[in-house]
């Protein structure tokens, strides 16, 4: 039996938590910050997470309502502190991540209601730093496992930690049919995977190795690439904008790959609106702005 996906729900899977900016703390973790985008985008943004039983807490959930997104699907926990990121910003805008361990995102939980919001979804975002945790990495596993057969499964790598077992990264790849990846991402998958050539040489070989629909790739203020079986979309970078931060630029970006990619539109149009996107997002501080 068909699972009837109408408005389409988009689900951010792993990490949501307070990133502690020099201007003030801002609501982030990038699976949240594309469920927000993708509610902005016209989608049904769902975070699934967890959070401590504090006060930092109660306002992410209270932000994530006012914010416009479902809030059912994020844990509360009573033995384990909220998320929180120290972030420090360059002369560029560029972040640097302290990510702060044994939080509740690392026990994010899977149960019934969570197996139904998984077949009832249309694309699901998540990454590699929430499997950190051999709790949340199954939770993440036994949700992309009950999704429908046509669910857009997004993997978004992230790097910024530490280095990652391979053993993850394989089976991440093998259960996502999209993989976005930065400038400083590629050349890490590029050496584990034994990759060679160009970035696209190496891209290509990354989609064909674990049979994804789609890669795409960003590189800042140079553009992106996005490519598929039958097409490479190359979109130039160098337009003057009014860099705030770049912080959820890249998870703007991936919200607008799946919306556009959900709506059938063309390989040359997913990978313009979705450079757009992230680029009004660096106009802004944050990682969930008001755009």
């Amino acid at each position: 039996m068909s699972v009837t996906r109408d408005p389409k729900i988009v689900v951010g899977l792993g990490e949501v938590l307070w990133d502690l900016l020099p201007s003030g703390k801002q609501l982030g973790g990038a699976p949240a910050n594309c469920a927000y985008h993708a509610n902005a985008l016209g989608a049904v943004g769902v975070v699934l997470s967890a959070v401590g039983n504090d006060a930092l807490g109660h306002e992410i959930i209270d932000t994530l309502y006012q914010k416009g997104l479902a809030t059912a699907h994020v844990s509360v926990l009573d033995d384990l502190d909220t998320g929180t990121v120290s972030v420090e910003l360059n002369a560029d805008g560029q972040p640097a991540y302290t990510i702060h361990e044994n939080v509740a995102w690392d026990q994010i939980p899977m149960n019934i209601s969570t197996m139904h919001l998984a077949q009832s979804t249309a694309a699901v975002c998540f990454g590699s730093l929430a499997q950190r945790s051999e709790i949340t990495r199954n939770t993440i596993r036994d949700f992309i496992n009950n999704t429908p057969s046509d669910c857009l499964r997004v993997f978004d790598i992230n790097i910024r930690q530490e280095s990652i077992p391979k053993e993850i990264l394989s089976e991440s790849l093998e259960l996502a049919t999209v993989l976005k990846l930065n400038d400083e991402e590629l050349p890490y998958l590029a050496k584990e995977f034994d990759c060679d050539g160009d970035e696209k040489n190496q891209l290509q070989q990354l989609r064909s190795q674990f049979n994804l629909e789609l890669v795409a790739y960003t590189r800042g203020a140079m553009g992106s690439i996005m490519l598929d079986a039958d097409e490479v979309v190359e979109v130039p970078g160098g337009e003057t904008i009014d860099v705030a931060d770049t912080v959820g630029a890249g998870d703007a970006y991936t919200a607008s790959l799946i919306i556009n990619r959900l709506n059938g539109e063309s390989l040359h149009v997913i990978a313009q609106r979705a450079h757009a996107r992230a680029s009004l997002v660096c106009t802004q501080s944050g990682g969930m702005p008001d755009v």
